[in-house]
C-alpha cells in the first residue's frame, strides 16, 4: 500500500504542466513596417522570458481580410486576435468611435491630454466585452488627399470621395457637406484610385505613402479631419489561459511596446508629411470658414447617429468634458 501511495503523492505534488501558447494575430499592417517590427521584436521578447511558453504567429497585409474579416475568425477560432483600428472596433465596443468623430480634435496636444483619461476607459469596456488589449497606438491624424484643390466643403462637390466600408460616421460627415461617399474595404483603395472609381481620400500621411495611396493624388488639405487610432486585441478566455506570471510579462512587454509606437508612429507622421511635399504634393490652405460650417454640419449629424443609439453618450460627454477642461486650461 505504501509503495502505491509515494507515487500517487509526488503525482500531486507536482506542478502541473503548462501548455505553450501560440496566438494567431491578423492584422492589415504590411511586413516590415514600423508596427510589424514592433510586434515582431516584443513577441521574441515575450517567447525568450516564458521559455517558450508563449509565442505570436502573425498574419500581415490584409492576408486574412479586413477588420470585419478578421473579427468574424475570431469569433470562429480561426484567429485568437488582430490589430484593429478604431473604427473596426465598432463591431465590439460602438464606443470605440468616439477618437474618430470628424474634426473632434484642434491639435495632439489636445489629443494628449484626453487620452490619458479617456484610454483607460476604452480598455476597460473591451476587457469587458471579452477582448484584452495592451495599449493604443496613434494611426496620427485623417487629412483630405485629392487630385485637385480642396480648400472649402463645396470643392468636394462632384468628388468620387472613399469611406471605410460600413463606416457610418464617415458617410454622414460627407453626406454633410452634400457627397454621397462610395464605400470600399482598405486593400481596394488603391485599385479605385488607379482605376478613378474615387478620386479622394482621407488618410494619414504615413498610411498613403505605405499604402501607395500618394502615387495617386496631388493636393492634401492641411486641416485635420479625424484621428485614427489602432490597437491589438487577443479574446480574454484565451489570454486567460496564461498563468498569471505568464500574463503579467505578455501585459509588461506588449504595453511597452504600445507606449513605443505611440510615440514613434507620431514622428512618423511628421517626416511623412515633409516626404509628401518633397515628392511633389501640394499643400493647400482650408477657408477656415467654410470648414467651420461643415463642422457644424458634421456636429448634427452625429447628434443624429447618436440619437439613433451609435454608442453610448456618455462616452462622448466624459470625453468633451475633459476637452473643455483642457481648453480652459489653455485660456488662463
Amino acid at each position: 500500500m505504501k509503495r502505491l501511495l509515494i507515487p500517487l503523492l509526488a503525482l500531486l505534488l507536482s506542478p502541473p504542466t503548462v501548455q505553450a501558447m501560440e496566438f494567431k494575430i491578423a492584422t492589415l499592417a504590411p511586413d516590415g513596417s514600423s508596427w510589424m517590427n514592433a510586434m515582431r521584436s516584443g513577441a521574441e521578447e515575450i517567447e525568450q522570458r516564458t521559455e517558450g511558453r508563449v509565442s505570436f504567429r502573425f498574419y500581415p497585409g490584409g492576408i486574412m481580410g479586413n477588420d470585419r474579416s478578421v473579427l468574424r475568425r475570431i469569433r470562429v477560432g480561426q484567429l485568437h486576435g488582430g490589430a484593429i483600428t478604431g473604427g473596426g472596433l465598432s463591431e465590439i465596443l460602438p464606443e470605440s468611435q468616439v477618437y474618430s468623430l470628424p474634426f473632434l480634435f484642434q491639435d495632439y496636444d489636445e489629443v494628449d491630454y484626453v487620452r490619458q483619461h479617456m484610454d483607460p476607459v476604452l480598455l476597460d469596456a473591451l476587457k469587458d466585452k471579452g477582448f484584452i488589449s495592451f495599449g493604443i497606438s496613434e494611426g496620427g491624424f485623417a487629412y483630405l488627399m485629392a487630385n485637385a484643390p480642396v480648400s472649402s466643403a463645396g470643392d468636394l462637390s462632384g468628388k468620387k470621395v472613399w469611406i471605410p466600408e460600413g463606416d457610418d460616421i464617415s458617410r454622414s460627415a460627407f453626406e454633410a457637406s452634400g457627397v454621397s461617399p462610395i464605400p470600399l474595404p482598405l486593400t481596394d483603395v488603391l485599385t479605385g484610385l488607379q482605376t478613378g472609381l474615387v478620386d479622394t481620400i482621407a488618410g494619414s500621411p504615413t498610411g498613403a505613402i505605405a499604402l501607395q495611396w500618394h502615387t495617386r493624388v496631388s493636393h492634401l488639405t492641411e486641416t485635420p479631419l479625424m484621428y485614427l487610432y489602432g490597437t491589438m486585441v487577443v479574446q480574454r478566455r484565451a489570454f486567460e489561459r496564461l498563468s498569471t506570471g505568464d500574463q503579467a510579462i505578455v501585459q509588461e512587454v506588449m504595453g511597452e511596446t504600445f507606449r513605443q509606437l505611440d510615440r514613434r508612429m507620431r514622428a512618423d507622421n511628421q517626416q511623412a508629411l515633409a516626404a509628401l511635399q518633397q515628392q511633389g504634393i501640394t499643400f493647400v490652405q482650408p477657408n477656415s470658414d467654410e470648414f467651420g460650417e461643415w463642422s457644424r454640419r458634421v456636429d448634427g449629424a452625429t447628434e443624429r447617429l447618436l440619437s439613433r443609439g451609435l454608442f453610448e453618450r456618455t462616452v462622448l460627454e466624459q470625453l468633451r468634458q475633459h476637452q473643455q477642461t483642457y481648453r480652459q486650461q489653455q485660456l488662463e
